[in-house]
């Protein structure tokens, strides 16, 4: 196959924010045995890529410069490597990229062939995008740690998301709903009726004292608090826990693994839990199948060109997007 240009966005060192962000035209990636090559048509930013440029997994993430961020795409397959069985050119796709490759801020990306699922023409390329890191996340979150079940059985649990007007935290709202729970939510003032419309049970202003103290309006004691907010120290939750509550905490900091393991060592019947994605094909196929039914939607903040990269890196460090920010070659 002849070779293919691409305009692609990359970093070459660590640092520097959006300025650091450069503009190339580079050879196309090719697929190797069980990967596919994917025609971006949306790409959508996870607040871990731009920690990645800071360094905050340095030196095992970035594996190497010049590095081309963004893990989660949508698009069509092109081509497609040796032992490839599900895919073929002009499939619909939608795919988690490896962080050790990256490669999502450009024309065409390659991603395996088992966490690549088919998109339905129902799922528009944007709302797929945001799906991989912050809808598994969420998902995640949910049914392994706190136990939920999505098919609505088992016991009610009464559960707090934090920032959940953001990426992980609009999709939690939505699949919590799913099954058999309280929700209580915490957000900004501009968006406590967008996150009241994703179906939370009580929504609260975290500025206000109530919000602050993260206490239920209704006197709930959370079973499990999915914390997609930074900076809150575990002891602001204890008091709201219910005798095994548990705070799954999504951007694990040093001090949070110190807290959890002190929690693990004097047996505290409250935890803290750091959570580690392990993304699976099959249940990003779940949540693409869900979106296709109208039961979660992806809520796109903004979308922006590829040549705008730049305005859309800089919209998810300030940390305010209203769900998700994608990107469009």
């Amino acid at each position: 196959m002849a070779e293919k240009r691409m305009h692609a966005v990359q970093y070459n060192c660590y640092g520097g924010g959006p300025a650091g962000l450069t503009h190339v035209e580079v050879t196309a990636p090719a697929p190797k045995k069980d990967e596919v090559l994917i025609k971006v048509e949306a790409a959508s930013l996870n607040p871990i890529d731009w920690k990645m440029q800071k360094g905050v997994l340095r030196p095992i993430l970035p594996s190497k410069f010049p590095y081309i961020p963004v893990t989660d795409v949508a698009g069509e397959v092109v081509e497609v490597g040796f032992g490839v069985k599900k895919f073929k050119p002009g499939d619909k796709v939608v795919a988690y990229l490896s962080p050790f490759r990256g490669g999502g801020l450009a024309g065409f990306a390659v991603a395996k062939e088992n966490l690549t699922v088919p998109r339905p023409p129902a799922v528009s390329a944007a709302e797929a995008a945001g799906l991989p890191v912050a809808g598994l996340t969420a998902h995640q979150a949910l049914t392994q740690s706190a136990g939920v079940k999505l098919d609505g059985s088992g016991p009610r649990k009464n559960l707090l998301i934090t920032a959940a007007s953001g990426g992980v935290g609009h999709y939690a709202v939505q699949l919590a709903k799913l099954g058999n729970t309280h929700v209580t939510a915490t957000c900004g003032a501009r968006n406590l009726d967008f996150v009241k419309g994703l179906g939370a049970d009580e929504v609260l202003d975290y500025k206000t004292p109530d919000g602050a103290a993260l206490k239920s309006p209704s006197g709930q004691k959370y079973d499990a608090v999915i914390h997609c907010a930074t900076g809150t120290p575990f002891s602001a939750f204890k008091p709201n826990l219910s005798p095994t509550g548990k705070v799954i905490d999504l951007t694990p900091s040093f001090g949070s693994f110190m807290t959890f393991a002190l929690k693990k060592l004097t047996r505290s019947k409250k935890q803290l839990v750091p959570l580690f994605v392990a993304p699976k094909g099959e249940n990003l196929d779940y949540l693409v199948q869900l979106v296709k039914e109208g039961k979660l939607k992806t809520v796109i903040d903004s979308k922006h060109p590829l040549s705008e990269a730049e305005e859309a890196w800089a919209k998810s460090i300030d940390g305010h997007a209203t769900g998700k920010i994608i990107v469009e070659p």
